[in-house]
């Protein structure tokens, strides 16, 4: 195994529970007009992939999202009610697993990075909450740009010096990290807790279905 130094980590979908932070959020917002039988994750994720192509403020993409896929649903969602689904990222809980890792990750001497595709004050909001335990961070709001863009990445080894060979990058999402971590030549741990196939030509350095299962990986 190779040896690391530094782990970053995507937090939505991967520390923290964001299908059924959607879930509950959007259902919320949408009220009694929210059609029964429908993933509204999976709509979101769709309609959330038009709303990153140029930067904005990720409260924006989260409202704009929310508008875009009642509008898809035919429901007419007030502005209000997409902003308050916006502002409800930080209470979408974190995976049961996810304090405790970090924690362990840190006793064992890596160093330990969020990169998220959020505002600087949603990510600060969503760590306090939830007890994590990380060594830094970068946002979207700092790299004005979204991934699966490299710019998290390079701001990332900007600020700590990391070298490439000695980060492994852990996330859930083969689109927003997987596929660019082995683009630009960073290891990368895919964290399957949802046990779906892994793409064809997609290749992590590791898959784990937990967290828990990547401390172990890594002791």
């Amino acid at each position: 195994m190779r040896e690391f130094r530094y782990l970053t980590f995507d937090c939505y979908g991967t520390l923290v529970d964001w299908r059924s932070g959607i879930e509950e959020a959007l259902a919320d917002a949408l009220g009694q007009s929210r059609p029964t039988g429908v993933s509204l994750p999976e709509l979101y994720v769709s309609a959330e992939a038009e709303e990153e192509g140029t930067y904005k403020p990720y409260r924006d993409v989260l409202a704009d999202t929310a508008l875009r896929v009642a509008r898809g649903l035919g429901i007419k969602l007030e502005s209000a009610k997409a902003r308050e689904f916006a502002n409800s990222l930080p209470s979408w809980p974190a995976f049961g697993d996810t304090a405790t890792a970090l924690k362990q990750l840190g006793s064992m001497g890596f160093r330990r990075y969020i990169l998220s595709n959020v505002d600087r004050d949603l990510l600060e909001q969503t760590i306090s909450r939830n007890g994590l335990e990380v060594d830094g961070f970068v946002t979207a709001e700092e790299t004005g740009s979204y991934k699966p863009s490299a710019g998290h990445w390079t701001r990332f080894m900007e600020k700590t010096g990391a070298k490439r060979e000695e980060t492994l990058h852990v996330a859930q999402s083969i689109f927003h990290d997987i596929v660019p971590t082995h683009e630009i030549g960073i290891a990368s741990a895919w964290v399957n807790r949802y046990r779906e196939p892994i793409p064809s030509g997609v290749q992590p350095s590791y898959i784990v279905d937990s967290l828990a299962s990547l401390v172990r990986v890594l002791d």
